[in-house]
């Protein structure tokens, strides 16, 4: 029977992932980063100050980080369920950490926040984002694979005309 909807859809990419799994080490390592930045976006909300050449710096820097632990956490739920969103969750994560880096790099104020910037990313930010990207491929590569066999039946079977004949006579 061929796909009828979305549901169907996802299953059959989820039946195509079947022989991929991620090492288990994917679901910790990206849970545990977006429990991890729980404490530090209230951190930023509180330190950061109101502007900073701009109205609600401390509120848009708070929310990139609620949004990019909220895709870490798809990255690992995804991970977990061997989801066909793994790949675009990992790639939208890889995006956000880089994004961050960048303009955590580039918005500093002082010499000692721009070492912090670029230690952050160093450290943090840009390997978590290459390993988003590899899951990314991998993922892909899973999806790749050609799916299961489906039977596509566009009529149903039909009895014989010797079944039929027998039925009628019968």
């Amino acid at each position: 029977m061929a796909p009828k909807g979305p549901t169907d859809i996802l299953q059959a990419r989820r039946e195509s992932l079947e022989g991929f799994r991620p090492p288990g080490w994917v679901v910790l390592l990206f849970g545990a980063a977006a429990v991890a930045l729980l404490p530090w976006i209230l951190l930023r909300i509180s330190a950061l100050p109101a502007q900073h050449r701009a109205a609600h710096w401390n509120v848009a820097w708070g929310g990139l980080d609620v949004a990019l632990a909220l895709l870490l956490l798809a990255v690992a739920l995804a991970a977990l369920r061997r989801s066909p969103w793994l790949e675009g969750t990992a790639t939208a994560a890889a995006t956000l950490l880089l994004t961050d880096a960048w303009f955590d790099v580039l918005t500093t104020s002082t010499r000692m926040e721009l070492l912090e910037a670029i230690g952050e990313a160093a450290i943090v930010e840009v390997p978590l984002a290459v390993i988003c990207l590899l899951l990314a491929r991998k993922a892909k590569q899973g999806l790749l694979r050609p799916p299961l066999p489906v039977r596509l039946q566009l009529v149903p079977d039909q009895p014989a005309e010797s079944d039929l004949e027998d039925r009628l006579s019968a």
